[in-house]
């Protein structure tokens, strides 16, 4: 745990106790998604297809060197909401998303915590940014399926919903007729925490470099942790 005193220890401890539903994002505290599959490289491609079409003015240079897949996916929807192009764009990136599930590297202790949480009664659900069918691949290849099923919530072609907004959170406490102060959160990014807040559910912080710890403090996390397995006793305490 990145935190060192009494009170953040109590504040982790707390949130835990709290949490009969927890929210799962899936890129991050789940799996490295991209651990052998480049975004960069999946980003850079999808700029390169729309360059090939004609398109190269539906990116600002920043948006083409920020080399991030979700950034291009979003510009070329502010720009085309709901149109053939985006529905065509997102699709690409799935077909990406999914050749790397087969190279994710497994975020260190999050398996063995998914089970205990399901075990000690508590209900987990998937909030992400990722295609559904994406994640339902990866979970059923480590045999963590039924542990969220049917309770998978990511992106569609509403590319607007993506977080920051909270619809795919509100998405899974409405279907899981959950109060959102038994809810509690766990994502590595300012927008898993933004969502979160917008929500009004609880936030833990899962940062696995300093870099990503910097950001989620900065963007007002008070509860942030390194690595899971701080996690696991506690909630192995509530059984």
């Amino acid at each position: 745990m990145t935190a060192e005193t009494e009170n953040d220890r109590e504040r982790l401890r707390e949130l835990i106790r709290r949490a009969r539903v927890v929210l799962w994002d899936f890129d991050g505290p789940i799996c490295r998604l991209f651990a052998g599959h480049s975004a960069e490289r999946v980003a850079a491609e999808l700029v390169e297809w729309l360059e090939g079409r004609g398109l190269h003015g539906l990116l600002t240079a920043a948006e083409r060197e920020l080399l991030d897949p979700h950034v291009v996916l979003r510009a070329v929807d502010r720009r085309h909401p709901g149109s053939d192009l985006v529905a065509e764009l997102e699709e690409r990136l799935t077909q990406e998303e999914l050749r790397a599930t087969s190279s994710a590297m497994p975020t260190a202790y999050a398996d063995p915590l998914i089970r205990t949480w399901t075990a000690v009664g508590s209900r987990l659900a998937i909030t992400t940014n990722n295609s559904p069918r994406v994640v339902r691949t990866y979970l059923n290849g480590r045999g963590l399926l039924s542990c969220f099923s049917p309770h998978i919530y990511g992106r569609t072609q509403d590319l607007h919903h993506l977080k920051p907004d909270p619809h795919c959170l509100n998405r899974a406490l409405s279907a899981m007729g959950a109060a959102r102060s038994s809810a509690l959160m766990i994502g590595d990014t300012p927008s898993d925490l933004a969502a979160a807040n917008s929500a009004g559910v609880a936030f833990l912080g899962y940062a696995r470099n300093p870099h990503k710890e910097k950001l989620l403090r900065e963007a007002g996390a008070k509860t942030v942790v390194a690595e899971l397995k701080s996690v696991l006793p506690l909630v192995r305490a509530q059984a």
